[in-house]
């Protein structure tokens, strides 16, 4: 596979040879970056550190997005998307990180999804952004809601990037309070909207992720009624996450993230009879584009969790599953350009050990990562969900 891992000239922030991702991986013009913090190593210390308020935290991330862009020949004017993982001890502080993006980006219009996130892995962080650039489709715009640097949809290499959709009316009003399957059809009334600004409709959604709010997970199963009726088959792949927080106004009970495409889909399934009955598949090809759904420990032929003590062992077997799906694609870890693994509180203790699974069975370069504390997973069994995205072709 034809990526090229971005190692900068100059990266004074830390040694990132020792990890088991890469900073961000190069494939053909474009980039997709591991999630960046403001971490760094201080010698005084003797370990890694980070420094600031939100302001001073987004510029080091931004800087360090800046090196390994420029790495690929790219820069802030080339990112088509960016994700602000923001916790929820900093989100009262995020119009200060938004001001930021404004100074970088200037006229320029990435898509932005912002999603509030229990803690990130340094303690101190606040902020940790992930970006996907190179050239692009111009961007499409339908209300900026006084945000900067803010599309609503961006397209390239085969994928419609949307920004995060909110149970929001257009005057950006939350609806439905307290109800969520009226909140669910206006998220998907707001993707609808997006799409049709492309000529896409909801039979080109590829991927879902839903961020649900705690108070939501009782009645969160309900919302695959909202998705058979707005979705159609071939179901897109999906990942369903529970944060502190939804990144919108008060009340918010959903967000959800959404990739697209105009390329036919084609299920991927390594035969697990499970997906027959719901709303979303375990991958879904489209072009040189592998879709995945959220990996957990779930052993697909009884729906029973396993390992529930042990979040090294559910690494271990959910990325066993992730490279079932991967296989049945004719692909394999090589193909994986991006994954996020999603962690609970109670297995962020032994998460560390988990990179000697990544060691074990991924391949390099490593692919682009991110790893988030989250709220919760959908199976209190759960410790750890990863998310990942595969490239099966030619740039």
């Amino acid at each position: 596979m034809s990526f090229t891992a971005l190692r900068p000239d100059s990266f004074p922030w830390f040694d990132y040879s020792r990890y088991t991702f890469s900073l961000g991986l190069g494939h053909g013009e474009r980039a997709y970056l591991s999630g960046h913090s403001a971490s760094e190593y201080d010698a005084d210390a003797g370990r890694i550190v980070v420094k600031g308020g939100m302001a001073e935290q987004a510029r080091t991330a931004y800087a360090k997005i800046e090196a390994i862009l420029g790495a690929a020949g790219l820069g802030f004017g080339d990112v088509i998307r960016l994700v602000e993982n923001v916790t929820v001890d900093g989100i009262d502080h995020y119009a200060e990180a938004e001001g930021v993006r404004a100074e970088v980006f200037g006229e320029h219009t990435p898509v932005v999804s912002t999603v509030c996130v229990q803690r990130l892995l340094r303690p101190k962080a606040w902020i940790e952004i992930e970006v996907v650039a190179g050239p692009a489709e111009a961007p499409v715009r339908l209300s900026s809601n006084g945000r900067a640097a803010y599309a609503d949809a961006r397209e390239a290499a085969g994928i419609v990037y949307l920004a995060s959709a909110l149970p929001v009316d257009e005057r950006g009003q939350l609806v439905g309070e307290g109800d969520l399957l009226v909140q669910t059809e206006q998220v998907y009334d707001n993707i609808s909207r997006r799409l049709q600004a492309l000529g896409l409709d909801e039979s080109h959604i590829a991927k879902t992720v839903d961020f649900i709010h705690p108070d939501a997970l009782e009645a969160y199963k309900h919302t695959g009624k909202v998705r058979k009726e707005r979705l159609s088959a071939p179901y897109p792949g999906a990942t369903g996450i529970l944060m502190p927080r939804i990144a919108g106004p008060p009340g918010a009970l959903l967000q959800v993230d959404v990739l697209a495409t105009r390329e036919p889909m084609e299920p991927v399934n390594p035969g697990w009879d499970r997906y027959d009955k719901l709303t979303y598949a375990p991958g879904l090809k489209a072009g040189n584009v592998l879709f995945l759904s959220g990996q957990a420990a779930l052993d697909p032929e009884t729906e029973q969790a396993v390992h529930a003590d042990d979040v090294v062992e559910q690494a271990r077997y959910t990325y066993d599953n992730l490279l079932k799906v991967l296989e049945t694609a004719g692909a394999g870890p090589e193909h994986l350009v991006k994954t996020i693994e999603y962690v609970t509180p109670e297995g962020l203790d032994g998460y560390r050990g988990v990179a000697g699974i990544r060691q074990e069975l991924l391949h390099e370069p490593y692919p682009a990562s991110t790893g988030i504390v989250c709220g919760g997973l959908l199976r209190p069994e759960f410790k750890i969900e990863v998310d990942a995205l595969a490239l099966l072709g030619p740039a």
